[in-house]
């Protein structure tokens, strides 16, 4: 390591560990893969001896099932609420798009939307199709609650082992 410079790399390592945090909390913003940017730059920082390695592999065990709730939280939820996978699909893109028109907000109400719409078209049942649209949003809004913890405990696992 260059002398001097561990300590601006492990103030980094700890900007990337809160911005992992606030990414999983903001729509569209890599939490997960921020978080294990942050962790292995201090890694680096520390010459490859903090965190350990079980420490290091259970942190990145930890980032990719956050990462992986991020990617399938809101299909699975989808899914289980009865929506097709197609279903799924449009509102993805859908809120996508809305996002960048009306923000966070836009991504909530255009896919509860979107699947209401196009499972009451398919299955001829405002029900069911009220019933995958409501399973699909709390399943979306779950899922961004799991990754803050998830990414949150990554931060404070970090916290502890600089202390």
């Amino acid at each position: 390591m260059i002398s001097g410079l561990e300590p601006l790399l492990v103030v980094l390592a700890f900007a990337l560990l809160v911005g992992g945090v606030i990414g999983s909390l903001i729509p569209q913003l890599p939490g997960a893969p921020v978080s294990l940017a942050g962790v292995y730059l201090y890694w680096f920082a520390t010459d490859m001896t903090e965190p350990g390695t079980v420490l290091l592999v259970a942190l990145t065990l930890v980032g990719v099932l956050t990462w992986l709730v991020d990617f399938f939280g809101g299909a699975i939820a989808a899914r289980v609420g009865g929506a097709s996978t197609t279903t799924a699909v449009i509102a993805g893109v859908v809120g996508l798009l809305l996002f960048f028109v009306t923000g966070p907000l836009g991504i909530i109400l255009g896919v509860t939307a979107t699947v209401f719409a196009i499972e009451f078209q398919r299955q001829q049942d405002a029900r069911k199709g009220l019933k995958a649209a409501l399973v699909t949003t709390a399943g979306m809004l779950a899922s961004g609650v799991v990754q803050v913890m998830l990414t949150a405990s990554i931060l404070v696992t970090m916290l502890v082992v600089a202390l």
